[in-house]
């Protein structure tokens, strides 16, 4: 459950784009990798709103929820869900806090898994997931965005994640919507919005 849960609100960022995607050449993939990586080494802080759509087999409607993500360098990220019920996880200090509708727990994030999770969504805003060894990257463009498409290396996470898309408005350095295909064939969606860079953020966004 706490498995699926991080993995559904990971990433740290989604939606599927239906326009017309074509392979970017070596020669602006590399020049795309070297802008991200250079503009998001200076991101200490991050907030976004979000929604996430949810698509699961055996149910005929999506699974739409709102909420926050604040993320502070180096490794510290929350996910707060608000509407349509308060769910929160927090990674700190190498555990994930969870508070589900006041009931509240903590697992060692020390793991390989959860690990990797915490590792990959704090990647995927300051341009390191890029140089992440366990996953094979490859990249594409359209008329409104680049779009970078992550598949894992690793057996362990081939067990959750099938493919992970980000996706990057077109002369912005900073995730706006990703695609996560998990191994059962589930997608998960997050569009974020009304996103904050290096803005100051309250100590309470990551405490339970």
């Amino acid at each position: 459950m706490i498995k699926n849960i991080a993995l559904g609100t990971f990433l740290l960022i989604s939606g599927f784009f239906f326009g017309q995607n074509t392979t970017m050449s070596a020669a602006e993939s590399k020049a795309f990798v070297s802008k991200v990586s250079s503009e998001t080494r200076n991101i200490k802080t991050l907030q976004s709103d979000f929604t996430q759509t949810k698509k699961m087999d055996f149910l005929d409607k999506s699974i739409v929820t709102y909420g926050k993500m604040s993320l502070k360098s180096p490794n510290t990220l929350s996910w707060k869900y608000t509407k349509p019920y308060q769910y929160s996880i927090i990674f700190k200090d190498n555990k994930i806090f969870i508070n589900d509708q006041g009931k509240k727990s903590s697992v060692d994030a020390k793991s390989k898994t959860f690990e990797k999770i915490n590792k990959l969504i704090v990647g995927s805003s300051n341009g390191q997931m890029f140089n992440d060894p366990e996953f094979s990257v490859s990249y594409f463009k359209n008329t409104n965005y680049n779009i970078a498409k992550f598949t894992p290396k690793s057996a362990q996470l081939l067990k959750y994640i099938k493919q992970i898309e980000l996706q990057f408005p077109k002369d912005e350095s900073t995730v706006s919507q990703v695609n996560m295909t998990e191994a059962s064939g589930d997608t998960t969606n997050i569009v974020f919005k009304n996103t904050k860079i290096n803005a100051p953020i309250s100590a309470s966004e990551f405490s339970l």
